[in-house]
C-alpha cells in the first residue's frame, strides 16, 4: 500500500517535471525577444542622439534668427535749424511802380509830371466844329442803346477807329459787344456816354499827334486830382480801379480821342 502510494507520487512528480520542462521550453523564445530591445538600445552611439539646439551667449543682445535682415534703426529728423540752407542769393531787385510811357502812341496815357498841367475844359462850344460834331454823334449813338449806330462813325480800313491796344479780328461791332457785360453792348455804350460827358483836354498842340481827349484824367497825374475831380472820376471807375491806377501812375480806363479834323481816333482801355 505504501509502495503503491510512493509509486503514485513518482508518477505525479514525473508528470509535473515534464509539464515544467514543456513550460520552460515555450517561455525561452519570449524571454529572448523581450531582452533584445534593451540590448539594441544599449548599442546606440551617443553621437547619433539628437543634440539640443545651441543657445546664444547670454551676453549677446539679439533676437531670433528669422533669416530676414532687420532694418536700420530709425534716425530722428534733424531740427529745423539744422537743415541745410540754400546758398546765399542776391536779394530780389526792388521794382519801382510802373510809370506811364511818354511817347507810346496817341492812345497811351499822356502824363508828364514835370510838364504844366493841361487845361481841363467843360465848354463844348470851345471845340472846333469837326470835333464838336463827332463828339455829339458818339453821344447820340450811345444814348440810343443801339450799338450798330456806331458802325458808320468807326469807319473801315486805315481810318478805322482804334478799339484795342492790339489788333482785333472780325467785325468791330462784335468786338465791342464782346467787351460789354451784356450781349447787346449796352454796358459799353453807357461807359462811352459817361466818358464823353466828362471834361476834356487838348493835348500835343501843334504836333502830328494833336488830339482832344475825354476824359481829362487821361492827361493829368492822378495824384494831382482834387476832391471834386475825384468825384468825377468815380462816376467812371470804382475806388478799387482808382487804387490800381495809382500804382501804374495814370488813368488807364476807357478814353476817346478825336483829331482836330473830326476823325474818331480811338476808344480803348488799358496800358
Amino acid at each position: 500500500m505504501f509502495r503503491q502510494e510512493k509509486s503514485g507520487v513518482r508518477r505525479h512528480v514525473s508528470a509535473l517535471s515534464l509539464w515544467l520542462a514543456l513550460l520552460s521550453a515555450s517561455l525561452t523564445p519570449l524571454l529572448v525577444l523581450y531582452a533584445q530591445p534593451a540590448h539594441a538600445l544599449s548599442e546606440i552611439k551617443r553621437e547619433d542622439l539628437a543634440k539640443p539646439a545651441e543657445q546664444p551667449d547670454a551676453g549677446e543682445d539679439s533676437g531670433p534668427d528669422t533669416g530676414v535682415p532687420l532694418p536700420d534703426p530709425i534716425q530722428p529728423s534733424p531740427p529745423a535749424d539744422d537743415k541745410p540752407t540754400a546758398p546765399d542769393q542776391d536779394e530780389p531787385e526792388q521794382v519801382e511802380p510802373a510809370t506811364p510811357p511818354q511817347s507810346g502812341g496817341p492812345s497811351s496815357p499822356h502824363v508828364d509830371p514835370a510838364a504844366p498841367l493841361p487845361e481841363v475844359v467843360y465848354d463844348l462850344s470851345k471845340l472846333p466844329e469837326p470835333v464838336r460834331r463827332m463828339h455829339d454823334l458818339i453821344v447820340e449813338a450811345a444814348k440810343s442803346g443801339d450799338i450798330e449806330k456806331l458802325r458808320p462813325l468807326i469807319g473801315t480800313g486805315d481810318s478805322m477807329t482804334q478799339l484795342s491796344l492790339t489788333d482785333i479780328d472780325g467785325d468791330p461791332i462784335d468786338f465791342l459787344k464782346g467787351l460789354s457785360g451784356d450781349t447787346e453792348g449796352q454796358e459799353i455804350l453807357a461807359i462811352m456816354e459817361e466818358v464823353m460827358n466828362a471834361g476834356y483836354s487838348h493835348i500835343d498842340v501843334g504836333t502830328d499827334q494833336e488830339l482832344y481827349v475825354w476824359p481829362y484824367f487821361f492827361a493829368l497825374p492822378l495824384d494831382k486830382l482834387d476832391a471834386r475831380q475825384r468825384v468825377e472820376l468815380f462816376k467812371i471807375v470804382t475806388a478799387g480801379d482808382y487804387e490800381d491806377m495809382k500804382q501804374f501812375g495814370a488813368y488807364i480806363f476807357y478814353r476817346v480821342g478825336i483829331t482836330p479834323e473830326g476823325r474818331w481816333k480811338f476808344f480803348v482801355a488799358g496800358d
